[in-house]
């Protein structure tokens, strides 16, 4: 709670100026302070006479930094893959791990795991702590955060990095919880300050219209979840070596209120859209649900996958699954083609890192026309299935 002391405040306005949210006003030569608030603390560090607190915000134990080093990556493992995200965090994590001369290592929990530990040292871990067990075949909060939980107990990383998938945002924060530690959700870029150890941690605010850099200094571990396909995975160095430590799990930890009866790996549509090499992504230009058709052929003569802009998600034409941007999906792709697509800051956040992006539009001035690297102005209804019959052609 953010409590002004009415006896030291002298109704600047300060405060006011520097609240984000507009949570603050001056009434009667004194700040109010409105619901709007989000306890940021900025106006704490801006108010010069002190009159402004946060109740609670102190440390009841002051942390031992020092006694916590290394970096770790939980690497996810589901459906009996490794999700790909794995190898990007691991990419970053050995970047940060280098940076503060400690141990890069990797968390994989499962069952059935087979040569993945082996794998992720060889695509950068030191260290790879293996928990599988029969019993984490199939993905719960509750054991899989009480594994990942006692190991961070048990050896204490500065650093914890989650892919921010569905897996990742579900039992993640519920360890940061425990744990009472800072986390910084969807990073986009990450970095480590050298003089104090600090993970200095980016992510899109505000819509997507500013990136917000975050930090955690007096608490450890610092955790956080990145989108994928936003980081680099390094090339599997076949002579690297390392040391896989199985985990001895308690009974307990295998304990969990919810039973899963099945699992099932949609093949709707190649929903699974960060994993494809070609993108066809579909915007409001295509009129109406029906336009989709043509995405969808596209798509197939190109052996690609379907995307969609936010709109159109919203307006209900086409799944979440296929949302490409700030609050769907980061996506790099080989190639991406926007059809209809406007070019919304918040879309272009999620696919400018494709390797080659191509754009149709019927407006020679829309947004999108910035980054791609070749446009076509015209209707998409005529320049679509005139594409289509050339690919398929070219393949007879």
């Amino acid at each position: 709670m953010l409590i002004v002391d009415n006896e030291l405040c002298i109704g600047c306005g300060i405060c006011v100026d520097n609240c984000a949210f507009a949570a603050i006003e001056v009434v009667d030569g004194l700040a109010v302070v409105g619901d709007a608030c989000t306890l940021c603390g900025s106006c704490v560090d801006t108010c010069e006479v002190e009159a402004l607190t946060i109740e609670g915000a102190e440390k009841n134990v002051q942390m031992d930094l020092a006694s916590w080093s290394g970096v770790w990556v939980y690497c996810e493992f589901r459906a009996g893959k490794l999700a790909p995200v794995s190898l990007e965090l691991l990419g970053i994590g050995r970047t940060l791990a280098d940076a503060r001369s400690v141990k890069l290592t990797a968390v994989l929990i499962g069952s059935g795991t087979d040569d993945t530990a082996e794998n992720l040292i060889g695509y950068g871990a030191d260290i790879v702590y293996r928990a599988d067990n029969s019993a984490l075949e199939y993905f719960t909060d509750e054991t899989y955060g009480a594994v990942l939980t006692k190991l961070i107990q048990e050896h204490k990383p500065e650093v914890v990095l989650a892919g921010a998938t569905a897996i990742g945002r579900s039992f993640i924060p519920g360890v940061a919880n425990i744990l009472g530690a800072g986390l910084t959700a969807d990073c986009t870029q990450l970095a480590i300050r050298g003089n104090d150890g600090a993970l200095l941690q980016t992510r899109p605010a505000f819509g997507g219209n500013i990136m917000a850099t975050i930090e955690c200094p007096s608490s450890r571990p610092q955790m956080s979840t990145v989108r994928p396909k936003v980081m680099k995975a390094l090339e599997f160095d076949v002579e690297r070596t390392g040391e896989i430590r199985d985990v001895e799990l308690e009974p307990a930890q295998l304990q969990s209120k919810v039973r899963v009866i099945e699992s099932v790996v949609s093949e709707l549509d190649n929903v699974n859209i960060q994993e494809s090499d070609i993108l066809v992504g579909g915007g409001r230009g295509l009129e109406s649900e029906k336009g989709f058709e043509l995405i969808r052929e596209l798509a197939k003569a190109l052996n690609g996958a379907v995307a969609a802009s936010r709109a159109v998600v919203d307006s209900g034409w086409i799944g979440y699954p296929h949302q490409v941007g700030q609050t769907g999906k980061t996506v790099a792709p080989k190639l991406y083609i926007a059809c209809g697509i406007s070019g919304a800051i918040q879309h272009v956040a999620g696919m400018q890192s494709a390797d080659t992006i191509v754009a149709i539009n019927r407006d020679a001035d829309a947004p999108i026309f910035n980054v791609t690297d070749f446009g076509i102005v015209g209707d998409l209804f005529e320049v679509l299935p005139k594409l289509i019959s050339s690919i398929e052609g070219r393949r007879k």
